[in-house]
């Protein structure tokens, strides 16, 4: 079957892709920029990617029409400000038009599950996007709605995982008690590959869930005990959702737009409706809460996370056009740069640029990247806790704690990212490995900001002090990491260009 694909870089679809494939089905990927979806090897060449933004109907228009089924998993639950429902249904009419010129006849759509009367803005912009889809000429809508996705990497799964993890006694708003169907997101790649061709799934509305039925507060108490971790959960009736959002932004990973879209949805009860039961289609035993957990963290401990919520350009944390910034510009920027020369294998300090961040740190005092996470995260950015997708894996698009990977390049040994953390100016990092002439290798570290103004040039000269012991003892750090075989090469001091 000839599949259009949209969301491919999102957290669903990055894991949906190789099933389809693997299924022999042939795929089509729909993304904004292609430079920074990268595809499995194994994929590389038995896959489509055509680049267009569903926002903008005029990049529609020439893109293929031999479809038999599409997927659209476009999702803005982490777009900032309140009319991403505009946004949302602009782009499914958008997405409508283009099918109606092609021969689809099934669209599968992931929504949100909840059957209150009082929705929360997000899941009634989730509804709107149904109502769009639905109006397609000729191909039918087939709707699952799904609660609360557990798995390695998901939102939801990171985000209790970060409450559970840092806060041994958890004061919590009321929204704590309310109820929902949590399901492993190994179930919910059954579901939507199962749909597919199926004609008795046409034009059907679905609710998806796993087996139990809990309350927000049971769902984190339930992963306390799979962690074997004692704590203690009180609720009070006084935090107003835009404190709740706080508290969830401040303590987890989660931007504040996800934040606030979050506590707004979490006020309803999202339990799966028997009469919109999907067992009679398509049978299917679902794992418990408690088996997901354990899978999820089955596939951390072996390093095998396929994908990861904070990776999608849709988190509301990456710029949409970050690839843009993949040439460091030359002119009106300040630059550190400094060169370590070494004779250990090459491939070992690679091994050391490649672990870079996360739980492994930044190789110099990592206190001060911790204070200046903090720092950002109080005034509304990522801050340094979103971690890295893998421990030791790097692609581009990857987050990197407040970076994002805009090019991972083990064959030519560089690794360049580009800062996320609040800045009066944009910054990057490089890093790369050449060869020398007697055999040696030497490792260029390359520190560049870009200032934005007066305040961004004395945010530059304010820090070089803490720059020379930083970037200074991090290059040296990464390139003697188990080692000591490196020799420091006289620094250039921070110039202007």
């Amino acid at each position: 079957m000839r599949i259009l694909l949209t969301g491919a870089t999102g957290y669903i679809g990055q894991r949906l892709l190789p099933l389809l494939v693997q299924a022999g089905h042939a795929v089509t990927c729909l993304v904004r920029d292609p430079r920074r979806f990268e595809l499995p090897a194994d994929l590389a060449d038995r896959v489509r990617v055509v680049a267009a933004d569903l926002r903008q109907p005029e990049s529609l228009r020439e893109l293929p029409t031999d479809f038999d089924a599409a997927y659209y998993l476009v999702h803005s639950m982490s777009t900032n400000g309140r009319d991403f429902a505009a946004a949302e249904q602009q782009s499914a009419r958008n997405f409508v038009a283009l099918l109606d010129r092609t021969p689809v006849r099934q669209v599968i759509y992931l929504s949100g599950l909840a059957n209150d009367a009082d929705l929360s803005h997000h899941l009634r912009s989730r509804q709107g996007v149904e109502t769009e889809l639905g109006r397609a000429a000729r191909a039918r809508l087939t709707v699952l709605r799904a609660s609360i996705i557990i798995g390695s990497g998901s939102a939801s799964f990171e985000i209790i995982r970060d409450l559970v993890e840092k806060l041994p006694v958890m004061i919590g708003p009321r929204w704590l008690n309310s109820r929902c169907q949590p399901i492993g997101v190994r179930d919910v790649m059954h579901y939507l590959t199962q749909v597919l061709g199926r004609a008795e799934c046409l034009g059907q509305t679905y609710d998806i869930g796993g087996p139990d039925v809990l309350t927000y507060r049971q769902m984190l108490a339930g992963f306390a005990r799979q962690r074997s971790f004692r704590r203690r959960i009180i609720t009070v009736p006084v935090l107003t959702p835009r404190l709740s959002s706080w508290w969830l932004f401040l303590v987890t990973r989660t931007s504040f737009s996800l934040a606030q879209n979050l506590v707004d949805s979490l006020r309803n009860d999202s339990v799966a409706d028997p009469a919109h039961s999907i067992e009679a289609a398509v049978p299917h035993r679902c794992m418990s809460y408690a088996a997901a957990l354990q899978l999820a963290f089955q596939r951390i401990e072996q390093n095998e996370v396929v994908s990861s919520w904070k990776d999608a350009v849709s988190s509301g944390v990456a710029d949409r056009h970050y690839m843009d910034y993949v040439q460091i510009p030359q002119h009106g920027m300040f630059f550190d740069r400094q060169h370590l020369r070494f004779t250990r294998p090459p491939g070992e300090v690679l091994d050391n640029i490649w672990r870079i961040g996360g739980r492994r740190g930044w190789y110099k005092v990592d206190w001060l990247w911790r204070l200046r996470g903090v720092l950002d995260k109080l005034v509304g950015g990522v801050g340094l806790r979103r971690g890295r997708r893998s421990p030791t894996d790097l692609r581009a698009g990857d987050s990197l704690d407040f970076w994002r990977v805009l090019v991972a390049d083990r064959a030519a040994r560089r690794l360049l990212l580009y800062a996320e953390m609040k800045l009066p100016g944009e910054a990057w990092l490089q890093f790369r490995i050449v060869g020398n002439d007697d055999g040696s290798h030497t490792l260029e570290q390359l520190a560049a900001f870009r200032p934005r103004g007066l305040a961004g040039r004395l945010y530059w000269y304010a820090l070089v002090p803490f720059h020379f012991v930083i970037f200074k003892g991090m290059v040296e750090n990464i390139g003697q990491y188990g080692d000591q075989t490196a020799t420091p090469v006289r620094p250039q001091r921070a110039s202007t260009g």
